[in-house]
């Protein structure tokens, strides 16, 4: 993919993430996926795939965090 694909899905991610929880509407993140699939799929895969990384990296550091706080960390 493009430096300019991968830069607009992070840009996109970032900004639809924290959206998507401030209004506890989830659907934020599906939707922006729908308009960006109706155009360009290219972009459309690279923004979920940075949407599920952000998701991901979220879980692994609430998991370490968990781990630290149980030993007193």
């Amino acid at each position: 993919m493009s430096e300019y694909t991968d830069d607009t899905a992070n840009e996109l991610a970032n900004l639809a993430l924290p959206e998507a929880a401030a209004s506890d509407n989830t659907k934020i993140v599906e939707q922006i996926g729908e308009i960006l699939g109706a155009s360009s799929q290219t972009l459309e895969e690279a923004y979920l795939t940075a949407v599920r990384v952000r998701r991901a990296e979220k879980r692994a550091r609430e998991l370490l965090a968990k781990y630290a706080a149980a030993r007193g960390a």
